[in-house]
């Protein structure tokens, strides 16, 4: 790309701090905060508009023409549509209005790939980074998926689906059987986080319907960290990025997901909100 790209992720971590200062002042407040709802189990705080507006003024005033889509605000097209920013302000804003670990989440897209990709947790003060093709990082030490094998073993994060949802149907069966042979099951509360946890080995996979400006760049720390990313059906990004239908994992948790998943009804992207 015709961009110096660690210039870039210079600013987009620059930008991930600074939002989390600004929300980290009204998390610290969290019993005070004023709650909107978008949907079922689905809410928005003041925080997180201030959040994507800060971060859309920054990455606009540096790159002028390149598009943005965020998650509180109706997308803004530019006159260079090849170059797109995915912000997610608050990824976990359940999380975040309860006193819980939030994320804010930046991917920079070129035409179908995400090529830098920035996921800062304020209370924990972790910053996770990737370009494409260099690693994925935590605070400077770079990341690789768990290597387990032991089914026994395995960590699988996932978030709890409400009826809203188009693969919820057979949703708690699934994640009964999924459970009863591996270790644990951990819900975090933040796709994206989920995704981070998987590249550094705390989880040894994810799998969720969720959204794709959530997980664009924990897609890529899973990528750059050694672990596999499909849908339900093991399929790529042109699939998932549509429906949402999302596992990231290392090799071994992957297979078994996979396993547990591929009889649920496909989800097609057509069909996708």
């Amino acid at each position: 790309m015709p961009y110096d790209t660690e210039t870039i992720l210079a600013d987009m971590v620059t930008i991930a701090r600074e939002a989390g200062a600004l929300t980290l002042g009204y998390f610290k407040r969290f019993r005070e905060l004023e709650i909107g709802i978008k949907g079922p189990a689905d809410f928005v705080s003041e925080a997180d508009k201030e959040s994507e507006l800060l971060i859309r003024k920054f990455l606009f005033e540096r790159y002028p023409h390149w598009s943005f889509t965020g998650e509180e605000f109706p997308p803004v097209d530019k006159d260079d549509q090849e170059y797109r920013w995915l912000v997610d302000p608050i990824d976990g804003t359940t999380n975040f209005i309860n006193g819980m670990h939030y994320t804010i989440s930046i991917a920079l897209r070129r035409g179908n790939a995400t090529v830098a990709g920035v996921l800062y947790n304020p209370p924990a003060d972790e910053m996770f980074t990737a370009i494409k093709g260099q690693g994925s990082f935590m605070n400077g030490e770079r990341l690789q998926v768990s290597q387990q094998v032991d089914i026994g073993l395995m960590t699988v994060g996932t978030g709890l689906p409400t009826p809203g949802l188009s693969l919820y149907p057979g949703s708690y069966q699934r994640l009964d059987a999924i459970r009863a042979p591996i270790g644990a099951v951990r819900i975090v509360g933040s796709a994206a986080n989920s995704c981070a946890y998987v590249a550094m080995g705390r989880l040894t996979g994810y799998y969720e319907e969720t959204g794709f400006v959530d997980t664009a760049a924990g897609i890529l720390f899973v990528e750059e960290a050694g672990g596999i990313v499909t849908d339900w059906w093991g399929r790529g990004p042109e699939f998932y990025e549509q429906t949402g239908a999302l596992i990231v994992a290392n090799r071994a948790t992957h297979a078994f997901l996979i396993e547990h998943l591929k009889d649920v009804p496909m989800k097609e992207p057509d069909a996708a909100s």
